[in-house]
């Protein structure tokens, strides 16, 4: 199975580049993120012209998670256990941030984690507990083949951004927000990006303001964790690149994982 991860920012904006891709790229099962739209707002009918059939979870034009799979969809979530919401006043509301489905065999979250805003917004906190909640629900999944994809908008290392000055980037390098990253690990899950793909100033992330892109100053905040079933068929990582190049680019581009079948 070819499983890959995009925030594509915009699916309507964005959904010719995205299935040209999918059909380039032979991809089985990809997860997008930020959607931004609401399920009867998606572009279905050129994935399903591809052969793809999708699940698909947005409430407004923020935020919004989708699967698209040729090798099936089954047993859709739309939120993660005790997963938390947010809401600067009044109640809060638990945002279209993970979508769960079987695709192939493979139980696949699409994830889209908080930004964080700022280290005195209340974003920040909700970004941390998001992960803390999804690495307690992960924790329950380790034993099954499961793949945790998306942005997580956390830069792990010092060498996953290219400054860590970067004021839009502030809650993306905190000590708190690495080791909510990292915590996974101990949860018996393993990144397959990095294992395939360590190198230093290797970026998912370039922000459009500023020529960050030609400029070569871009984030690593795109990941593929997978449980210890899964991983142990991981053969093979590519952060697609090129994708970021040319009109009506996201800025964010695909990161894909080889999987041997079972």
């Amino acid at each position: 199975m070819r499983l890959a991860t995009w925030n594509v920012n915009s699916i309507r904006a964005r959904v010719d580049r995205v299935v040209d891709w999918l059909e380039r790229s032979d991809t089985d099962v990809l997860a997008m993120q930020e959607i931004k739209c609401k399920p009867e707002q998606f572009p279905r009918e050129a994935f399903e012209a591809a052969g793809y059939e999708l699940a698909i979870h947005g409430l407004n034009q923020w935020n919004g998670v989708a699967i698209a799979s040729r090798v099936g969809l089954t047993d859709v979530e739309t939120s993660f256990p005790e997963q938390p919401g947010f809401a600067k006043t009044g109640d809060p509301v638990v945002e279209a941030r993970a979508l769960g489905a079987t695709a192939g065999g493979v139980r696949v979250w699409s994830l889209y984690v908080p930004n964080g805003r700022g280290l005195a917004d209340p974003h920040y906190t909700y970004k941390l507990d998001f992960l803390a909640r999804l690495r307690e629900a992960a924790a329950t999944w380790a034993d099954t083949p499961t793949a945790l994809v998306g942005d997580f908008n956390v830069a792990p290392l010092a060498t996953d951004i290219w400054s860590e000055e970067d004021s839009e980037a502030v809650t993306h390098v905190t000590p708190e927000a690495r080791a909510a990253f990292h915590a996974f690990e101990d949860a018996g899950y393993a990144e397959l990006s990095r294992r395939f793909i360590p190198a230093e100033r290797t970026y998912t992330f370039w922000d459009y303001k500023a020529l960050r892109f030609p400029k070569g100053e871009g984030m690593r905040i795109d990941f593929v964790y997978a449980s210890a079933p899964l991983a142990e068929r991981a053969t093979g990582a590519t952060i697609v690149r090129d994708e970021r190049k040319g009109k009506g680019a996201s800025d964010h581009v695909p990161v894909v994982v080889e999987l041997a079948d079972a």
